[in-house]
């Protein structure tokens, strides 16, 4: 067994916030922190069916669009480096309201966006803001939880979350019924605006001062540099993230897939990619309520990377013309149990990194995050490298990503040399 990544917390000065010793989060707890953690795929996917209108109305090609996302996604990455080293110095609260006020005024500026170029990079700070809500998130999970109770939390958060990703294309569509794809940012300003308000009104710090630590960067980047010595926590950061990239991959592509070369409507594309989302959450709570605690985390972890290996597979063998020209029934059901399977490989990543990281949390999130966007945001735009007639790049991308996850998992993480894998 590697040893565990060891931090020793100094005590700061009195923080003038009420601390709550870690306990169970409440109920109201746990909905913001599910509330902060759907806010990514609230603004990614309210996004999705509007792609092909913006390729249009800023007169762009699909490949300079998708680097919106690409941006995005790079933003949350690159802030969560800073955001989690905060979290553990000056505890939760402030960073986490900062971010928030900066995402909502970066939103609006994208509601604004005279040119592709403007909107890509006001999506870079919507992201680098947005990375507050995610990373800070699963540092107060991590503060109030551990083991199996904190895999079935991150299960519950995907619940609360995933709703966000079957209902946000659904209302991305009907707002372009009624507006352009700028009204998608002006309802996600909104949004964002009284998550903000909520956050201020319900979260409480879960960071007591004796446990902050009191350095600067220089010890940041130690206590990063110790938990990446970690063999095992970086193999499951690996996974984690490359899991997400081929997810990802889905994510930024399916649009053009489902509405250009299958000639879907946006709400047909909305309806289908609710229906993968609600297979996500389903499975990311059967994975919690029932195989968690039954099961290691590890063989449902493995489980659940091999079912994305051999539906990005199918994919491949579908969408490269081996069965000869598939329709969308069937490639819609291969994205179906792909998506699903990531109910269980996400949720128990994430656990099974976090459990080795307990006195820096904020930083060990902060990594976590950062390798699942960046390798998301490499995804991204090789999808698209063939042009947005074939869905064969995807596939390719989603099955390397795949493989590339068992390899990190298996080689790295070794869990049948590990007595105490959960």
């Amino acid at each position: 067994m590697d040893p565990m990544p060891t931090d020793t917390p100094t005590t700061p000065a009195t923080d003038r916030h009420h601390i709550r010793t870690p306990a169970p989060a409440s109920l109201v707890v746990t909905l913001v922190l599910g509330a902060l953690t759907a806010l990514p795929p609230l603004s990614m996917d309210m996004y999705l069916p509007a792609l092909p209108e913006v390729t249009g109305a800023l007169r762009s090609p699909a490949a300079t669009v998708q680097l919106t996302l690409t941006a995005c996604l790079m933003g949350m990455a690159l802030g969560q480096l800073v955001v989690g080293p905060m979290s553990d110095k000056w505890g939760r609260r402030r960073p986490l309201l900062a971010g928030m006020v900066v995402y909502v005024i970066a939103t609006a500026a994208c509601a604004l966006a005279p040119g592709a170029g403007v909107l890509i990079g006001c999506r870079l700070v919507q992201g680098l803001a947005g990375a507050a809500g995610i990373v800070i998130a699963r540092a107060v999970v991590r503060d109030l939880y551990d083991g199996v109770a904190m895999a079935r939390f991150f299960s519950t958060l995907m619940l609360i979350s995933g709703v966000a990703p079957v209902v946000a294309p659904l209302i991305g569509g009907q707002v372009l019924r009624l507006t352009d794809w700028r009204g998608v940012f002006v309802v996600l300003t909104v949004v964002g605006a009284l998550l903000c308000l909520v956050v201020w009104r319900g979260i409480p710090e879960t960071l007591p001062p004796e446990q902050r630590h009191d350095g600067g960067v220089v010890q940041a980047l130690q206590t990063m540099r110790g938990l990446l010595a970690d063999r095992v926590f970086t193999g499951y950061v690996l996974a984690g993230g490359l899991s997400f990239a081929a997810l990802f991959a889905y994510i930024s592509a399916s649009p053009f897939v489902i509405q250009d070369i299958y000639h879907a409507s946006p709400q047909t594309f909305s309806l289908l990619f609710g229906l993968n989302s609600v297979g996500l959450v389903l499975v990311g709570q059967i994975n919690g309520k029932v195989l968690a605690g039954r099961f290691s985390l590890d063989v449902v972890l493995g489980i659940g990377l091999a079912v994305v290996v051999l539906a990005a597979g199918a994919l491949l063998l579908m969408t490269s013309g081996v069965f000869g020209r598939p329709g969308l029934v069937p490639v819609a059901a291969g994205l179906f149990v792909l998506m699903s399977a990531m109910g269980l490989a996400m949720p128990n990543t994430s656990a099974q990194a976090l459990m080795r990281s307990r006195n820096a949390a904020g930083s060990a999130s902060a990594l976590l995050g950062t390798s699942t966007f960046l390798l998301g945001a490499v995804a991204s735009p090789l999808v698209g490298i063939a042009g947005e007639h074939t869905a064969v790049p995807m596939a390719v991308v989603q099955l390397g990503c795949a493989l590339a996850a068992v390899v990190c998992f298996a080689g790295l993480c070794r869990p049948w040399q590990r007595r105490d894998a959960a």
